[in-house]
């Protein structure tokens, strides 16, 4: 993952950046919908004001890349019988949001814990009804389900300053607010069982002050998986690798 450099990048002077390249997950995750190795988009971006900035960066984002290939492509997606809609405002929903339409629906998510597949599949249908749109933003995921460099708000830090954005269904992108401050950073560290200062050059960028900062990344596997509404991630990649399948 480029996470760590992408906050470095930030701390030393640029204030955007970006990566394309190779992501490698060490999880045995054998779905439809992960790769032990994928091309991953990230972005970091620093002096943000919360972690809606990052978020109305991926909106504007997806809105101009479906809008382009509609544009562009027709043709091609036409061969899959798609033709995507460009998002007009996508809903933000913290989870506990979600939470309660899906109970209204017959379905409990116990507190603490993340959407299933279900859950963020149902969610998707609750907001396609609601809001006319194909995109969710879903926000304030638990702590406990999130790295140790993400932001807690001071007055609920059972939480994180933490998003997903679902596509019909589909998480596509993950980002946050990183917590920039070196004292809360080490705290939280501890939090989950890590010594800080033994990670002394992601340490340092934060012992002389940093920026407020936040960003995202998004798999293009899986947004090809949603765009093109294939049955598997698989399907959109010429040589996939997961757990069992590292050759050809």
């Amino acid at each position: 993952s480029p996470q760590i450099y992408k906050q470095m990048m930030v701390c030393a002077g640029f204030e955007k950046v970006y990566e394309i390249g190779a992501v490698y997950r060490a999880e045995k995750s054998q779905t439809t919908r992960h790769l032990t190795e994928f091309t991953g988009i990230d972005f970091e971006m620093g002096f943000i004001d919360s972690f809606h900035d990052p978020m109305d960066v991926i909106e504007g984002m997806f809105r101009h890349v479906i809008a382009e290939l509609n544009k562009n492509c027709a043709k091609e997606l036409a061969l899959f019988n798609r033709k995507p809609v460009v998002p007009k405002k996508i809903p933000r929903l913290s989870l506990d949001e979600a939470k309660k339409l899906l109970a209204a629906q017959g379905k409990k998510i116990p507190d603490g814990e993340d959407l299933d597949p279900e859950g963020e599949r149902l969610i998707a249908k609750i907001v396609k009804e609601k809001f006319g749109e194909e995109f969710v933003f879903l926000t304030h995921y638990p702590w406990g389900k999130r790295p140790f460099y993400h932001m807690r708000p001071v007055d609920d830090p059972k939480v994180t300053l933490s998003f997903d954005l679902v596509w019909n269904g589909i998480e596509v992108s993950t980002g946050a607010q990183r917590e920039h401050r070196y004292e809360v950073l080490k705290a939280q560290a501890k939090e989950k069982g890590l010594d800080l200062d033994a990670m002394k050059d992601y340490a340092n960028l934060f012992k002389y002050g940093a920026p407020p900062h936040g960003g995202a990344g998004l798999g293009l596997d899986r947004f090809v998986e949603c765009l093109l509404e294939l049955d598997n991630i698989r399907e959109g990649i010429l040589l996939p690798r997961d757990p069992i399948r590292l050759t050809p």
